[in-house]
């Protein structure tokens, strides 16, 4: 079995000592541009180039070295017929909690303005959020959307959730599909913006249904940059309607010197890391699923290309 392993920033070699490990059988190989592609049984990319991509038609499976398959499914040059797998959680549905939990609470005990008030040597007490009206709403409830709702929990904040799908969370206020939509964002306090990338999720926080959410919302964005009309939120922050917002991904990657949220003190702004892919945990998922397609067994997470993810 032969085993194509590529990166856009050329680091293989860890993964090439991780497969080695869990599938001692296999052989890695890979590929550098302007050289003919080797013979494969599958592929384990990110970020590949079309070159590449035109070669793969005779693979098993594209297995993606993260989640998101969005950028993937756009490049023209993709073989239609060969299943793309992307990763499950591996790791990174903690990872998310973790920061998502992290954001809310911040928000929820007043620390972003405590921290304003300490750098002008401020000492005032502020009026605590009531917790029974403070409702955290998830957009998007796969896999890493029910972990990040899991690890809410604990807190007791009202939970809301809408999705594509009309099927029940225990504890979770749930809404689905276009008509559910307003009464989703009207409702919450909190947004957490977890949705795949997709024609249809496109622009979803742009102005029309930022200006749903109730005065003094705040927003946070771990799912894909282009969910989100940025001069949008920039004008519903400076004007009091939104309370802020923690952004972990952009449009553009690293987020320009020039951009404007850098300037406004209620955006925090963190650099793509709410959920970093762990080498160990996803060669293992992906050797196993690899075994199981070799087996004849149907794997989990296979993209849906009508869907998108």
């Amino acid at each position: 079995m032969r085993i194509l392993l590529y990166r856009s920033d050329g680091n293989v070699a860890p993964w090439a000592d991780d497969f080695a490990r869990n599938l001692p059988g296999a052989q890695c190989v890979t590929w550098s541009g302007g050289d003919k592609l080797p013979p494969c049984d599958y592929a384990v990319v990110w970020a590949p180039p079309e070159a590449m991509l035109r070669e793969l038609a005779e693979v098993k499976a594209i297995f993606l070295m993260g989640a998101g398959a969005d950028a993937l499914l756009k490049n023209g040059a993709l073989p239609r017929h060969v299943p793309v797998v992307r990763l499950g959680d591996a790791g990174m549905g903690v990872q998310m909690g973790e920061y998502v939990v992290h954001a809310v609470l911040r928000h929820f005990r007043r620390f972003d303005q405590y921290d304003d008030q300490a750098a002008v040597g401020e000492w005032r007490p502020l009026a605590a959020h009531e917790r029974d009206t403070f409702t955290v709403g998830v957009m998007g409830a796969g896999a890493l959307g029910r972990r990040v709702l899991d690890c809410l929990r604990p807190f007791g904040f009202p939970l809301q959730a809408w999705k594509r799908t009309d099927d029940a969370i225990d504890g979770v206020r749930c809404f689905a599909g276009d008509d559910g939509l307003d009464a989703f964002l009207r409702s919450t306090h909190v947004v957490v913006c977890m949705l795949p990338l997709t024609e249809a999720t496109a622009n979803i926080l742009n102005r029309a249904n930022l200006g749903k959410l109730p005065r003094g919302a705040y927003v946070i964005n771990v799912a894909r940059g282009a969910h989100l009309a940025e001069p949008d939120l920039l004008a519903y922050i400076q004007s009091g309607h939104i309370a802020g917002a923690t952004l972990d991904v952009f449009r553009n990657e690293p987020l320009p010197a020039q951009h404007p949220f850098w300037e406004e003190p209620r955006i925090t702004i963190t650099p793509h890391i709410s959920a970093l892919t762990l080498r160990d945990e996803s060669v293992r998922q992906i050797a196993g699923k690899i075994g199981q397609l070799e087996r004849g067994e149907p794997v989990a997470d296979v993209v849906d290309r009508e869907l998108g993810y």
